[in-house]
């Protein structure tokens, strides 16, 4: 069934999430700091069992000089420089085997496939410790890793693995670094708006349902799991729900697509209890680039599956000028 607003009230919907006047500030001190740590790419060649495409073993220096790993895909015997996917995972999961995610190798593109820091526990296997560990109490999962503190907020380094990614795979040789795009379902669709808001080398974007959406909306209207691990802490921990909001207000979907500006592809399920649609429509609705939406009526937290990826390769194709 649907489970928030009608499509009309979505068009008109806006969040109340405010954007912090250090917002950007923040993050370009964050992301300085970590560069201050050194940077370093590993690439090894590795033998997957494939014909038609290429697999590589990637190591890059993350938050804090912490090691993330990811895998690089290129069609078979690709000597580049080619277009670019950088690619992250959806909550619970990792990189996942080098033999899976071959669309877009397929396709023609170079395709970087982050790891998570600290998941890859749930639905995909994961192989990248959070070496930089947590602050203060939390509830089972990575919501409120730390979230006492933006300074100590889990997604501070998360995020910031996912931007120095894009500067990873610019460096390579296989990579056009002129041609790079960003994407990712749920969590990895609110990666993807956070790296095209902070890195000037995304070119474009897709987010399909983005998590971390509209924080003050999000954690008082679905009960399902992950926004729900907020709600479980703060009904222990209940004179923190301020200090709580005021940490999220710098890692909110909807603040990062008040700084994008990059061409950004979207997609929204009117059945997705996971990321309620009017969540998605908050980030959309804010951001200040050139957007297109797919809505997907009768769909919940998958969306277009399979069904998203011929619309993404047609919107990169006209993006990367394909």
């Amino acid at each position: 069934m649907f489970t928030d607003l009608s499509e009309e009230d979505l068009s008109s919907y806006r969040s109340r999430q405010t954007l912090p006047d250090d917002f950007a500030e923040f993050w370009d001190r964050t992301l300085a700091d970590s560069r201050s740590h050194g940077s370093f790419v590993e690439v090894t060649p590795i033998d997957a069992g494939l014909s038609t495409i290429d697999v590589y073993d990637v190591t890059f220096s993350g938050y804090g000089g912490d090691p993330i790993r990811g895998w690089l895909r290129v069609p078979a015997g690709a000597s580049g420089p080619l277009p670019t996917i950088v690619q992250y995972v959806g909550y619970g999961g990792g990189r996942g085997r080098p033999w899976a995610e071959l669309f877009w190798a397929s396709a023609g593109f170079a395709h970087f496939q982050m790891d998570t820091r600290g998941q890859g526990g749930n639905w995909s296997v994961g192989d990248t410790a959070d070496a930089s560990g947590s602050a203060g109490p939390q509830f089972a999962g990575v919501m409120t890793r730390g979230i006492l503190d933006r300074e100590t907020y889990y997604y501070r380094r998360l995020i910031t693995d996912a931007v120095l990614a894009v500067e990873a795979v610019a460096g390579m040789p296989l990579v056009d670094a002129s041609r790079i795009a960003v994407r990712g379902n749920s969590q990895g669709g609110a990666l993807a708006m956070a790296a095209s808001a902070l890195s000037s080398r995304v070119r474009a974007s897709a987010s399909v349902v983005p998590f971390l959406s509209d924080f003050p909306r999000a954690t008082v209207i679905t009960d399902a799991l992950p926004f729900r691990e907020i709600g479980e802490f703060l009904k222990i921990h209940r004179d923190k729900a301020a200090q709580v909001h005021e940490t999220l207000r710098y890692f909110d979907t909807v603040n990062f697509a008040r700084l994008s500006t990059v061409p950004t592809y979207f997609a929204a399920a009117l059945m997705d209890a996971v990321t309620p649609p009017s969540t998605v429509f908050a980030a959309f609705h804010e951001h200040r680039g050139p957007k297109e939406m797919t809505v997907w009526p009768y769909n919940g937290h998958e969306a277009g599956d399979v069904d998203e990826l011929p619309r993404m390769l047609e919107f990169f194709r006209r993006e990367l000028d394909l």
